[in-house]
């Protein structure tokens, strides 16, 4: 059996059972630096049992879309944060938790100027630019033993291009 996903838009509001979507949307929180700068605060829930929030640089190859989802992981001590280093759309899909396995997935695709961020013990996939190579800061859990946990699908999910 062949399941087929179709990726949306990424929004707050339909992201929101599995994270935070990273943007500078409306008016800034407040200005700082003499008036020159807005700053949006506080934008993602990080989210650790142990160890500190770390910022690693992932550097990804481009996907094409149709494309085969094989593979969804999560991280049970921490949440992950992708912020894109370059204004280039990517590929993110969630997946409900579903006493302990991935439920039905969900495929969104971002917009310039979005990132993520999965909150701890979300199924989602990799990183997926979907042009050119895609640069990435990525927030996460920095600490002692294993935060990773895969999820390998029998059947085939294909995400179509939208």
């Amino acid at each position: 059996m062949t399941l087929s996903i179709t990726p949306q838009p990424l929004t707050a509001e339909a992201f929101a059972p599995f994270g935070d979507v990273l943007e500078a949307a409306g008016a800034p929180d407040k200005m700082i630096n003499q008036g020159l700068c807005g700053r949006f605060h506080d934008r993602a829930n990080l989210d650790f049992s142990d160890g500190c929030a770390g910022i690693s640089i992932f550097d990804a190859e481009a996907r094409t879309l149709p494309m085969v989802l094989d593979m969804v992981e999560r991280h049970p001590d921490g949440s992950q944060a992708f912020v894109p280093m370059s204004s280039e759309p990517f590929l993110v899909v969630v997946a409900p938790d579903e006493e302990g396995r991935p439920g039905t997935p969900v495929a969104f695709i971002t917009q310039p100027g979005q990132g993520v961020n999965y909150h701890r013990n979300i199924w989602h996939g990799v990183c997926a630019p979907l042009s050119d190579q895609g640069r990435f800061a990525v927030i996460d859990r920095i600490g002692a033993g294993p935060n990773l946990q895969e999820h390998w699908f029998k059947e085939d999910i294909i995400i179509e291009r939208p």
